[in-house]
């Protein structure tokens, strides 16, 4: 694609901008259908879970100006709430002064886990099963031979012993498992399926659950990217009308990450905000939102104590300096991603052939994202931005349409009353 700067993106029509957001990456007209119909029908739902009954869509968005390791990123985002899309592609546009978003994901390893219960001597029997640990890993790493095939398989075998638990004491046996682009839960869950009856005959316990873990703190994508101070200065100015010079915003945003970072009921807000992106991106790819919550919130508190996933400081250049890093297991092969074609569209839309440059496209949307939010809290307050784009749904739940809704939206911003009897009563005005 040439370049994820597209000036006067939002001013264009619908139709426009999904025209120029398929010329970037040469969709094909099924593939552009997928986004204009959601891609699914009742019919191609029914078999992808249960009790069917229609089909409930989103908004698919479009995050600009993302740089990703020196490669223009068009991303798509499927979310509900105002502000978001807007807020990752006004960060990632500032973030282009400082060379974009700087990457890297480690090797894609899942754990999976098998909890052994009734061992009659717990240090015993986990000293047995590394004894057999060469032999566990090769039958493990005979499973999936097409995973094998592009360097996958199992990688390690760990053993702890959880002595305080409601039931006593037990061993948990981890399997660490290279699952390469996939998100890895079915390769793993079928591995530790076939190990868990030798389990058995080593430690002479009943191996109980044997399920993946959505901690995955094996598969790690981290971003970072650096804003030039220059770039921060606001020319809209705090309620006195003073302009924000750029190392007050700075400062701003380094105190508000102060704040989550010392603070666990600040830092699931702050958290949150991150995954306002991340799963924005995720979603429209077809992968496990759910599972990346999970492990990213067990990841925050990693050390015993909630905190952000990310940092903000300033460089020796006075620079604000911003970084992420959580677990981010997504994949590009099996599930919705490959059969739902919406989620095909996305991925063919960001250019993507590895499961690792998609996390590196997801980690640095939600440092932007992150970004936005502390910006807008360490200046204006969240709500001025935030609900001048909620004041429209406001306006179309009040009954406005055509060009009422915009007319009512801003007498409602500009009055700092956005409330549905208010838009009520402009529209009957109207």
């Amino acid at each position: 694609m040439g370049t994820s700067r597209i000036p006067g993106f939002y001013n264009k029509t619908l139709a426009e901008r999904l025209a120029q957001t398929a010329s970037s990456a040469d969709l094909t007209a099924p593939e552009l259908s997928a986004w204009e119909t959601g891609g699914l029908t009742p019919e191609s739902a029914d078999p992808m879970i249960e009790n069917v009954v229609g089909l409930h869509a989103l908004p698919l968005g479009i995050g600009l100006n993302f740089v990703v390791n020196g490669r223009e990123v068009l991303v798509p985002m499927a979310v509900e709430e105002p502000s978001v899309v807007a807020g990752a592609s006004f960060m990632a546009k500032l973030a282009r002064a400082g060379g974009g978003f700087h990457a890297t994901t480690t090797d894609p390893l899942m754990i999976g886990q098998m909890q052994v219960i009734n061992v009659i001597n717990l240090h015993e029997a986990k000293l047995k099963i590394y004894e057999k640990k060469a032999e566990l890993l090769a039958e493990a790493d005979s499973i999936d031979p097409i995973l094998k095939k592009f360097g996958g398989g199992a990688r390690d075998l760990e053993v702890r012993i959880l002595e305080d638990s409601p039931i006593g004491g037990f061993l948990v046996v981890h399997l660490i498992y290279d699952v390469r682009d996939a998100m890895g839960a079915n390769a793993v869950n079928t591995a530790c399926e076939r190990l868990a009856p030798r389990i058995e005959v080593i430690t002479g316990g009943k191996v109980h659950l044997r399920i993946l873990s959505n901690l995955a703190d094996r598969r790690i994508a981290r971003a970072r990217c650096t804003i030039p101070v220059s770039e921060l200065e606001m020319g809209r100015g705090d309620p006195a009308g003073r302009p924000y010079s750029g190392e007050e915003v700075r400062d701003g945003i380094i105190a508000a990450y102060a704040f989550a970072a010392a603070d666990p009921y600040r830092a699931a807000t702050h958290n949150k905000g991150i995954m306002n992106g991340v799963d924005a991106v995720v979603l429209a790819t077809g992968n496990d939102w759910r599972a990346i919550e999970a492990g990213a919130h067990a990841y925050a508190a990693r050390s015993g104590r909630y905190t952000s996933l990310s940092t903000w400081n300033k460089d020796a250049d006075g620079n604000l300096v911003g970084t992420l890093e959580m677990p981010m297991a997504v994949g590009i092969i099996g599930g919705a991603t490959k059969v739902h074609p919406a989620a095909k569209a996305a991925v063919k839309l960001m250019g993507v052939k590895t499961a690792s440059e998609l996390a590196e496209i997801i980690v640095s949307v939600g440092l932007a994202q992150n970004m936005a939010a502390l910006r807008a809290l360490a200046t204006e307050g969240i709500q001025r931005g935030h609900m001048s784009l909620h004041a429209r749904q406001v306006a179309i739940a009040a009954g406005a349409s055509g060009e009422l809704i915009e007319k009512v939206a801003a007498q409602m911003v500009s009055e700092k009353t956005v409330r549905i009897d208010r838009a009520e009563e402009i529209l009957k005005n109207l």
